[in-house]
């Protein structure tokens, strides 16, 4: 897929393509030489209540598509468009036509900003293991812009960078655990670093984990041939403008989980590629906020193990001693994400991170409370909890905020240990309050449970099976917004970098 942002039309288009809300054109209608609007007149003869999008017709001589804009329920107008250029993009590229014309002189840079996500999606596919690969047909899109189109370039820009990371999200989330291994998870960071300006990496291999004190990583990955390891990606944005704002990205990253001696059930296990899709989504967005140069400080806490049984796993009912001195028992070891979380937080605060926002795919209560339509989240801070809501919005991802209900933290405590890794009740909640117990003094959190969100088993908008990218966008656009003025700014007007 390639984008033409143009001021004119060029006449060199196969079809032109209009968004339309049942009888209403968005954006610019086609005129005929005495100047009646020819979609108009299209669109109202026809029976009223047609909402499936309509096969070509010809106005003024040109194969015209008609995509409807408001087609999928419980969606925003946003998503709306993403999802019609979506469907757009997959008609166009299945029935080989080469140049599709839109005319999107009269969108706002946000609307055309959705669009240009939609007809990126539509290209994505994971065949790496396919023996036969099918080359889709690739669409150039013409971009007719009137005077935007110095804007709509940046903002094309911008797309292809979120674009970029995107995949890079996917295409780790889908990849086996066979060939994606804590180490190897390692070296696709070295990789990223190496190759993107500004990023700076550390590693810490198991025998540095366990001499700094990182044990919750060390008691989870133990039990694998394949140990784990703790990666920070640091950038900084701010040259010589001083901020107090540093944003820490920590991400989960289970390159698989049994579940370990509390072993999971067998039908559970296929999708257990998929636990490290917080760290995924983390690697991803820190690689696009250094690409896109956006001016904040901004470090990514990659937490990588795998948890297997072994002669040497956890035990059920073992104690051990994390970064920050609290005892923790290891009551159920399929509860191991927010253990090595608890390394993850702990290094965002050895950082300096003002804000904190952890990703993972924690808990099952999540799913079966929120579904794979919305992510739940818990903050302790009003301003950082409205901007990853607003910030969400504006990138088609929903977030809901949960409440960090102190009544259950009592259900945390152990006999032996200051803590235990299970609550008695409130699955996810439970999970988040245990998480603040290794929250670094005066930081702004928030922990975004993207169990539901991250990876279907169906067909779900812009995925239809797999990893779907969820949280890369809205992190993005939170730095950019942190960046703009502060999180006190995050319901300010779309801005390109």
């Amino acid at each position: 897929m390639k984008l033409n942002i143009i001021a004119k039309e060029s006449g060199k288009s196969n079809a032109q393509a209009l968004f339309f809300v049942k009888k209403s054109v968005q954006f610019s209608a086609i005129l005929s030489e005495n100047g009646e609007k020819q979609v108009d007149s299209v669109l109202n003869g026809m029976v009223d209540g047609v909402f499936e999008d309509l096969d070509f017709l010809e106005i003024d001589g040109k194969a015209t598509i008609f995509v409807n804009a408001a087609k999928e329920r419980g969606i925003s107008s946003l998503d709306h468009l993403r999802m019609a250029a979506y469907r757009l993009a997959q008609r166009a590229s299945k029935k080989q036509i080469p140049v599709v014309s839109l005319m999107l002189a009269d969108a706002a840079p946000e609307q055309f900003k959705s669009i240009a996500h939609g007809l990126a999606y539509a290209e994505y596919k994971f065949d790496a293991y396919k023996s036969k690969k099918k080359e889709a047909f690739q669409v150039t899109f013409e971009i007719v812009a009137g005077e935007h189109t110095a804007e709509f370039k940046k903002i094309a820009d911008e797309v292809a960078v979120e674009q970029k990371a995107i995949v890079l999200a996917k295409n780790l989330i889908n990849t086996p655990a066979a060939d994606l291994t804590p180490a190897d998870f390692v070296e696709r960071a070295k990789t990223i670093a190496k190759y993107t300006e500004g990023l700076t990496i550390k590693v810490r291999d198991m025998k540095q984990l366990e001499k700094e004190g990182f044990m919750g990583h060390v008691t989870v990955g133990k039990g694998s041939s394949r140990p784990p390891f703790m990666v920070t990606l640091s950038y900084d944005g701010t040259k010589k403008r001083t901020s107090a704002d540093h944003l820490a990205i920590v991400g989960k990253g289970l390159c698989f989980d049994t579940g370990g001696l509390c072993l999971k059930p067998p039908k559970s296990m296929p999708e257990m590629i998929s636990d490290m899709s917080g760290a995924a989504t983390t690697l991803a967005a820190i690689q696009a906020i250094a690409t896109l140069k956006i001016p904040l400080k901004v470090s990514a806490v990659l937490c990588l193990a795998e948890n297997a049984i072994g002669n040497t796993s956890v035990l059920p009912g073992d104690i051990f001693t994390a970064k920050n001195g609290k005892t923790v028992m290891v009551d159920n070891t399929d509860a191991e994400g927010r253990l090595v979380l608890s390394d993850g937080l702990a290094e965002a605060g050895l950082v300096g991170a003002s804000h904190i926002v952890d990703l993972a795919t924690l808990t099952g209560a999540m799913v079966r409370a929120l579904g794979y339509a919305i992510a739940g989240f818990f903050s302790n801070d009003d301003d950082l909890a409205r901007a990853i809501i607003n910030c969400g919005e504006d990138c088609c991802e929903k977030f809901w905020s949960m409440p960090l209900e102190e009544e259950y933290a009592d259900g945390l405590k152990d006999k032996f240990a200051d803590l235990k890794n299970t609550g008695s009740d409130a699955g996810a909640i439970s999970a988040a309050l245990f998480l603040q117990e290794f929250l670094p003094a005066d930081t702004a959190w928030a922990h975004l449970d993207i169990a539901g969100t991250a990876f279907v088993d169906k067909r779900w908008k812009y995925t239809d099976y797999g990893a779907t990218g969820f949280g890369v966008q809205t992190l993005i656009e939170l730095a950019r917004r942190m960046s703009q003025g502060g999180l006190s700014e995050a319901n300010g007007s779309y801005e390109t970098v």
